[in-house]
């Protein structure tokens, strides 16, 4: 017997009730991002490696998938020089092309590119999928979807404000309880300054974004072995399990960090956006052990928690000041987040909270008993669709068993039957599938019952 085929590790595919869950997710997204003057566009799948490498910091640079050259890529190498060449400058030499690991660094690439073409500050969103040559495990995937939103040329706190507004709207739209937690890495670096580490800050902030993963006592091991002194960690345990209200964490941070002038610039700019979140129907909570590991945040940063189960980060993004200056653009500031669809969705099942509208998309199913009944039948389908009601016929004149099958496998709750019967009288006969009552109807009296 032939074996079956089989998807890569880390990727999955989607039934038609799935998707129909995932575009109830995605749908709620794009609403929400339109609602705050958010424009939609789409980059390739593959950027140029110049593009991707170095933006993500060692790590993420190691989890880049490469694509190799087309057509004889290794032209110009003897045997000998492929078996003695490192991986990494194979890599270099083999592959000029990624597949992207998020969607801000292309967007960078994409402003840098279009300036002339863009009225700033711009506001874009982006549903496309990312991929990432991870470890699969729960929650994790290697290709997944992002639904990012991004603001670049301003430097108001105000958008920041507005992306957890978003956030907030969103989830409560969802039916999901969520915990918005926020930093700052201007904080991260006076921390850093006050552990007399400030040049180690992408060490330090990489260990203490594992927190909730290791645990305190890993994440001391893991910045004693990155080549922090005993003294320095010693100086940060403190601060990582400072508890309170947000406003006792500020009061306590603003005395911390009272020598550093970029810390208190980020005490500043924290206490001005906690301010401005009053009403929001999700807790927003301080969290100075929140790192975020990509190198290119400068300023507040986000991450958003799923309250009812267990999943990791499902939402996360900050502030970025310099990444178009990577391209050639300097001074151009942005700001923005990432909605992670794949988690979102299965978050959303284990929860059970997709309402039943969104996943059964055929409304009423047609019996066909025949070229006279279906003759009959499809002007009134017409009629029905045009009314905005999501209709069909079954394509072949079989059993009524098999037909009524069909309409309870695809969970359509309303059939639509014309016999003998109901010719004679120019009129159908509609079971409710759910409750098993029927009642005959004109075509005119089968769109008010269904949009009832």
């Amino acid at each position: 017997m032939a074996q079956k085929p089989s998807i890569p590790k880390g990727t999955r595919d989607f039934s038609p009730v799935e998707m129909a869950k995932r575009n109830y997710i995605f749908n709620t997204i794009r609403e929400v991002y339109a609602l705050y003057g958010f424009q939609q566009i789409e980059t390739p799948a593959m950027e140029n490696l110049s593009t991707l490498m170095g933006k993500y910091g060692e790590e993420g640079d190691k989890l880049l998938f490469k694509i190799l050259n087309s057509g004889d890529f290794l032209h110009g190498m003897t045997a000998e020089e492929v078996a003695t060449t490192s991986t990494l400058k194979l890599a270099a030499r083999f592959c000029e092309k990624g597949l992207r690991y998020d969607l801000t660094v292309p967007f960078a690439r994409y402003v840098v590119q279009h300036r002339e073409e863009l009225a700033l500050p711009f506001k874009r969103y982006q549903i496309q999928p990312v991929w990432r040559a991870d470890r699969p495990q729960k929650g994790r995937y290697r290709e997944f979807y992002q639904c990012d939103a991004d603001v670049v040329g301003s430097n108001s706190l105000l958008n920041e404000v507005e992306l957890m507004q978003i956030v907030d709207t969103v989830f409560a739209r969802l039916g999901v309880r969520v915990c918005i937690k926020m930093n700052n890495r201007k904080i991260l670096t006076g921390i850093a300054e006050l552990m007399g580490a400030a040049d180690r800050i992408v060490d330090i902030t990489v260990a203490m974004d594992k927190l909730d993963k290791i645990g305190l006592e890993a994440v001391n091991a893991e910045l004693a072995a990155a080549g922090i002194n005993a003294e320095a960690i010693e100086r940060l345990q403190p601060i990582i399990q400072l508890s309170g209200s947000n406003t006792e964490k500020i009061a306590t941070m603003r005395e911390v960090l009272k020598d550093s002038e970029v810390g208190l610039k980020g005490v500043d700019e924290m206490e001005w956006i906690l301010s401005k979140l009053g009403g929001l129907k999700n807790e927003v909570v301080l969290d100075l052990t929140l790192a975020r590991g990509l190198n290119y945040y400068t300023g507040a940063i986000f991450e958003v928690k799923a309250l009812d189960v267990e999943m990791g980060s499902i939402t996360g993004g900050g502030r970025y000041d310099n990444l178009t200056g990577i391209f050639g653009m300097p001074g151009l500031s942005g700001v923005g987040i990432s909605f992670g669809a794949d988690r979102i969705y299965d978050v959303l099942n284990q929860l059970d909270l997709y309402p039943k509208e969104a996943v059964n998309a055929t409304q009423l199913l047609f019996v066909n008993f025949g070229e006279k009944e279906a003759d009959f039948c499809l002007p009134v389908l017409a009629k029905v669709r045009e009314a905005g009601i999501c209709a069909e016929i079954f394509p072949d004149a079989t059993k009524m068993k098999k037909q009524m099958a069909y309409a309870n496998a695809k969970g359509i709750p309303f059939v639509a039957i014309v016999g003998e019967t109901e010719l004679a009288e120019g009129k159908l006969n509609l079971k409710n599938m759910t409750t098993g009552e029927q009642q005959l109807v004109t075509a005119d009296e089968l769109v008010k019952v269904m949009l009832a």
